[in-house]
Order: structure tokens, then C-alpha cells, then sequence
């Protein structure tokens, strides 16, 4: 493992460059933590009341969604973190392994988190998001950047101890004191970590490398697609082998082949040329931010309609079911048009007409079987994709053009 020379921690002078091994290694605890997200909803879209009643597979929903907001939280801080900093001197290292060890426990608690291992997830979470700033701190010395550090550790702290009493009671003041602590970060993160006398901070000023910072959401976009396929094949590997389920799981590839397409074609390739152009990088880095964490969640909801759909390819599926198989890539698409948005300064028509008919033909699928939804979700993607290429074709490749 490589570091650098010991002495203060200071912001990167230049942009570190591709990522490191280490954070590779940590990208793929997500993996991991992932597939366990999609397996507690697919639990709690299948058994019990959920499976008959929306209101019951709305709040099972509702819950599998915040447990996957507090994993985008931790990757996220620690993202940020390595792309303020040297990644290579030991204490980034070390805020890097935490979290990965941290991560890894949140995957593992995360099917219970609501019952017998919601103390696990939580320590995990507080100990995780803590010891980030605690440790750069300290790393930082005299540094001006010490003061915000010291303010998010402050923000954690307090919203560690709500983190930890939640885990204590009962589901539903589990769920409020969980839902009430990450919207209190969310907010805090939003408005300069301000704490009482100790001032709050700028978003703008904030120093990044906004090429490395661009690589690392991509890459985590990469990891979310990943899991999709990863769902699909444990799904079909079940068994049977029989034609409703083989043209499930075949519907299920051509459909992470049609949202990979559409995401490199052209934006997301050429996100870090738009965060390097953008006059506050920082500010196009927290807006991409929010952005793909829409797409995460539409590929998490993806990869949940997948299984359910492989798994019953032709009974005619409940709303709920529906919601995942034509929601996961509907979110999808409106996540990539802000995207799209944030690149170029503008948004294709195209983007808003596939949402429109994903809407749409909701309706009438609700009396057909699932394979038939998930068709209709793998014809819509294409017709986006082709649309995307011919565009593109014979023209000269189009350069970032950020509005911020």
C-alpha cells in the first residue's frame, strides 16, 4: 500500500488522477451491500400483506429507501474526502479502510437492520461517518479546512446519538429517529455543516479534484449497474429453466445493456471535462451528487423488478411490482436528463417522451404479465438509446458545456 511522507494534511494540489486500488477495494463492499438492499425489498415485496396490499409494500419500500440513502451517504463522504486530499497519505488511508469495514457491516446488517441487527447498522453508520472528520482533524493541524471538520464531526455526533437510540426501540420510532438523523445530515451537508459559534461554510469555495471526483461517481454508477446483473443471474439460476423465465432474464440483460448505453452516451463519459470547466467545480460535484443518486436508486429498483419479474414472468403482477420493473428506469431517465442537463446545459426531448410513455403504459399493464412490463421498459430504453447515437453519428464529438 502506497503513502506519502508523513506531516499536516493539506488539500491536494493537483487532481490525484485515476482511483486508487484502495478505493476500488471499497467500491466493491458496495457491491455486496447492494444485492443485500435488493433482496430485503424483494422480501418485503413478496411476503406478508405487502404482496396484496400497497400501503404495507409502500412502507417496506420506504424503509429498504433510507437504509440505501445512509449507504450513498458513506460513500459518498468518503468520496468527497479522497477528492479533497492525497488518497495515498495514511490518514485518508485510514479513513478509507474504516469505512470499508464499516460498509461491509452496514451489507451485512442491512436484511434485519429493522429488527435483530439494527444496532449492528447503526454503530456501523455513526462510526463510520465520526471518524471521518475526527480523523482529518486531526490530520489537518492548523489548517483553516479544520474547522469544518470539526463542525461535521459536531453534526455526526448529534446525529449519531439518534442513530443509536433508534436501534434501541421499536420499528416505528426506529424508523422516525433513522428518517429524522439522515435528514438532519442531509440538511446540515446542504447549508455548510453551520454550527453555533462555530460558523458554517460555502459550497463553492470548497476545493476538489473535480476530474477524480467525476471517475468516482461514474464508478459507482458502474457498481450499481453491476449489481443489476448480478440480481438477474442469482434470480434465473433458481431455475426453471423454462420460456417464460428465459425471456425474463434475457429482457433483464438488454435492459442494463440499454442503461449502460444511454449513460455514456456522450455525458457521462465526459463528466469530469464538466465539473474541470465549470467555474465552481464543487458546485457541479454536489449536483452531481443528487443526480446520480437518482440513478442509483432507479437501478436499485431496477434490479428489484428483475427479480420479481424472472422469478413470476407471466402472472399478472401488482402495482408495487409494476412500480420497480417501469419506476427503476423511469428515475433512471430523469436522473440522466439532469444529467444531461449539467453537461451540456440542455435536456433532449427524448429523455421527457420515454418517461411520458413509461407512464403511460402503466396502466394497461397492469392486466398483462411482467415479462410483457419489462419489454415495454427494454423497447423504450432502445428507442432513447438509438435516438442518443443518431445524434451523434457524423458529427463531431460535443464538448462540456456546464451552465454552472
Amino acid at each position: 500500500m502506497a503513502f506519502r511522507a508523513p506531516g499536516h494534511l493539506e488539500p491536494a494540489k493537483r487532481d490525484p488522477g485515476r482511483a486508487t486500488f484502495l478505493e476500488l477495494f471499497f467500491d466493491l463492499v458496495f457491491v455486496f451491500a447492494l444485492t443485500r438492499i435488493s433482496a430485503r425489498a424483494f422480501e418485503d415485496l413478496t411476503e406478508g400483506p405487502a404482496r396484496e396490499h400497497t400501503a404495507a409494500a409502500i412502507t417496506g419500500s420506504g424503509k429498504t429507501l433510507l437504509l440505501l440513502l445512509a449507504l450513498w451517504s458513506v460513500w459518498q463522504g468518503t468520496a468527497w474526502t479522497t477528492s479533497r486530499y492525497d488518497p495515498y497519505r495514511v490518514p485518508l488511508q485510514t479513513v478509507v479502510l474504516t469505512a470499508l469495514v464499516c460498509s461491509m457491516l452496514l451489507g451485512v446488517a442491512i436484511p434485519r437492520a429493522f429488527s435483530e441487527t439494527g444496532l449492528m447498522f447503526a454503530v456501523a453508520y455513526v462510526v463510520a461517518q465520526l471518524t471521518r472528520p475526527v480523523i482529518l482533524s486531526i490530520a489537518l493541524g492548523p489548517h483553516p479546512y479544520r474547522r469544518l471538520k470539526i463542525r461535521m464531526a459536531v453534526v455526526f455526533a448529534v446525529s449519531g446519538v439518534f442513530w443509536i437510540i433508534g436501534a434501541l426501540l421499536s420499528t416505528n420510532m426506529q424508523v422516525m429517529l433513522w428518517t429524522g438523523a439522515l435528514a438532519f445530515e442531509y440538511v446540515a451537508a446542504r447549508c455548510g455543516w453551520p454550527v453555533p459559534w462555530l460558523g458554517r461554510s460555502t459550497v463553492s469555495k470548497w476545493e476538489i479534484a473535480g476530474e477524480h471526483l467525476a471517475e468516482r461517481y461514474q464508478q459507482f454508477f458502474l457498481v450499481a449497474l453491476g449489481e443489476t446483473i448480478l440480481v438477474a443471474g442469482f434470480a434465473y439460476s433458481e431455475g426453471p429453466y423454462v420460456s417464460g423465465h428465459v425471456w425474463a432474464f434475457a429482457l433483464a440483460l438488454a435492459t442494463s445493456i440499454m442503461l449502460w448505453r444511454i449513460y455514456v452516451q456522450r455525458a457521462g463519459r465526459i463528466l469530469g471535462e464538466a465539473v474541470v470547466k465549470a467555474r465552481h467545480p464543487a458546485t457541479i460535484g454536489r449536483s452531481a451528487a443528487d443526480t446520480h443518486l437518482v440513478m442509483v436508486v432507479g437501478l436499485a429498483a431496477t434490479a428489484i423488478g428483475y427479480e420479481l419479474i424472472i422469478q413470476h414472468p407471466l402472472e399478472q403482477i401488482p402495482g408495487p411490482w409494476l412500480t420497480m420493473t417501469l419506476g427503476g428506469p423511469a428515475l433512471f431517465l430523469a436522473g440522466r436528463a439532469r444529467l444531461e442537463y449539467e453537461v451540456f446545459g440542455r435536456i433532449s426531448p427524448s429523455r421527457w417522451v420515454a418517461l411520458t410513455v413509461l407512464v403511460a403504459a402503466s396502466v394497461p399493464l397492469l392486466h398483462l404479465p411482467g415479462v410483457v412490463a419489462t419489454a415495454v421498459g427494454v423497447v423504450v430504453l432502445a428507442a432513447v438509446a438509438v435516438i442518443d447515437a443518431r445524434r451523434a453519428h457524423g458529427a463531431p464529438p460535443e464538448s462540456a458545456a456546464p451552465p454552472f
